[in-house]
C-alpha cells in the first residue's frame, strides 16, 4: 500500500481556497455580466433577463459559500460541535441550486466539528455521483461516539441519468493518489483526511446504479 499523502498546511488552505474560487467563479462571472447589461442603454430590452440572471447567480454564490463555511471553514458556530439541523439548513440551500434531491433523514444531534465537516464533504462527493440528477439519501446510526454515516445516491436512467463514480475518488480519500495532490482532487482528499482525523474508514461503491459512501468507525469494521 503506497504511503499516506502529508500536505502542508499551507498547501492544504491554499488549494482548499483555490476549490472555493472554481466554485464561486461561474455565479460571480454571471452576477457581474448582468449588472453590466442593466448599466448599458442600448441592452434595455435585455434588462429583464439581466435581472433573472442577477438574481439566480447571487442565489447560487450564496449557497456555495454558505456551504464551504462549514464544509472547508471554521464557521461562525459556537462551540466544537455542529447541530445537525444546521447542516441540514445548509445542505438544502445548496441543493436548491443542485440537479439532485436530497432526503435528510439524521435526527436532531450535536456533532463534533471534524465528524460534521466530514459528512458535509461526504455529501458534495455523494452529488459529483449524480451530475444530471437522482437523489441522496442521507443517514447516520450507531451511538454517540461510535456514528455510522451512509449516504446513497441513485438516479433514474428513464430521466437521462446516469450514476457515476467520481473520478479518482478512492485513491483521494485513501489519501494516497498516484499523481498527488491538485486542486482538482483537493475536495476528495480532504474528505478523507477528515476521516483519518475521525478515526473511521470510508467505503465507496457503486454497483447496479446505486453508489453507496459509508464512513465508519474503525474499531467497528475491526468488530
Amino acid at each position: 500500500m503506497a504511503d499516506l499523502i502529508e500536505l502542508q498546511a499551507n498547501d492544504l488552505a491554499a488549494m482548499l481556497c483555490s476549490r472555493v474560487c472554481h466554485d464561486l467563479i461561474n455565479p460571480v462571472g454571471a452576477v457581474n455580466n448582468g449588472l453590466q447589461t442593466l448599466a448599458d442603454p442600448a441592452q434595455a430590452s435585455m434588462a429583464d433577463f439581466a435581472r433573472e440572471m442577477v438574481a439566480n447567480a447571487a442565489a447560487q454564490a450564496q449557497a456555495k459559500l454558505e456551504y464551504a463555511r462549514l464544509a472547508f471553514g471554521a464557521s461562525s458556530t459556537a462551540g466544537t460541535e455542529f447541530d445537525t439541523r444546521e447542516c441540514e439548513r445548509v445542505a438544502q440551500i445548496l441543493f436548491g441550486i443542485e440537479k439532485a434531491d436530497l432526503e435528510w433523514t439524521l435526527p436532531p444531534m450535536f456533532l463534533p466539528k471534524n465528524k460534521a465537516k466530514m459528512l458535509m464533504n461526504m455529501l458534495l462527493i455523494a452529488a459529483g455521483a449524480v451530475p444530471r440528477g437522482g437523489n441522496i439519501v442521507a443517514s447516520i446510526s450507531g451511538d454517540a461516539g461510535q456514528e455510522t454515516f451512509t449516504l446513497v445516491a441513485t438516479s433514474d436512467p428513464e430521466k437521462k441519468q446516469k450514476t457515476l463514480m467520481p473520478m479518482g475518488v478512492e485513491e483521494m480519500l485513501a489519501g494516497n493518489p498516484e499523481e498527488g495532490v491538485d486542486a482538482r482532487g483537493i475536495q476528495h482528499f480532504y474528505t478523507g483526511l477528515l476521516a483519518r482525523m475521525n478515526e473511521m474508514d470510508m467505503s465507496i461503491t457503486l454497483e447496479d446504479g446505486v453508489f453507496r459512501f459509508v464512513a465508519s468507525p474503525k474499531q467497528a469494521k475491526a468488530a
